[in-house]
């Protein structure tokens, strides 16, 4: 029986929304992973780095671009053991200067995706999906990257629906 994997990458806290900022308990990308969990079935697995952002919005998203700049990789607090027994990797991250955070790639960079089906998400502020699809595919080439998903962030509560809709396509 296929496995999933809903792996992804959230900030709460302060977050840039519709404009301004605005304070979320739940970021906006773990709300989709969650809704693709109850679509789908699978392990939901945060990618969290050991070293926090700060809770400011902008001092976060200077840091990021820095990061991005140097082609950071920063160190997450946990791995899994393995994704062997996964056939399906649902990959979520907000799009941070038109990629997904750097701490994703970490995360791609750890395992081998041979063999796997990586199903990427996003949520944004008007950017779609960027560069991250075609990024995923250069950092896994060996993994079948499908079509992407991309919410934005100020409509994650309300795309229940549309998330499902996708989850659930073999493409």
């Amino acid at each position: 029986m296929a496995k999933n994997l809903i792996a992804y990458y959230s900030r709460k806290g302060q977050n840039y929304v519709n404009g301004g900022i605005k304070n979320l308990a739940k970021g906006n990308t773990e709300v989709i992973a969650e809704f693709i969990q109850k679509a789908v079935g699978g392990d939901l697995f945060e990618i969290d780095t050991v070293k926090e952002y700060p809770i400011d919005y902008t001092e976060c998203t200077n840091i990021a671009k820095e990061e991005l700049r140097q082609k950071a990789r920063p160190e997450l607090k946990n791995y899994l053991a393995s994704i062997d027994e996964y056939d399906t990797i649902y990959l979520g991250y907000p799009i941070w200067w038109a990629v997904q955070p750097m701490a994703v790639f970490t995360f791609l960079e750890h395992y081998d995706f041979s063999g796997k089906i990586i199903k990427p998400f996003c949520t944004h502020e008007g950017s779609g999906l960027g560069g991250s699809v075609s990024q995923i595919k250069k950092t896994c080439p060996t993994a079948s990257v499908l079509n992407g998903l991309a919410i934005h962030g100020a409509e994650a509560a309300q795309s229940e629906k549309q998330v499902i809709q996708w989850a659930g396509k073999s493409f």
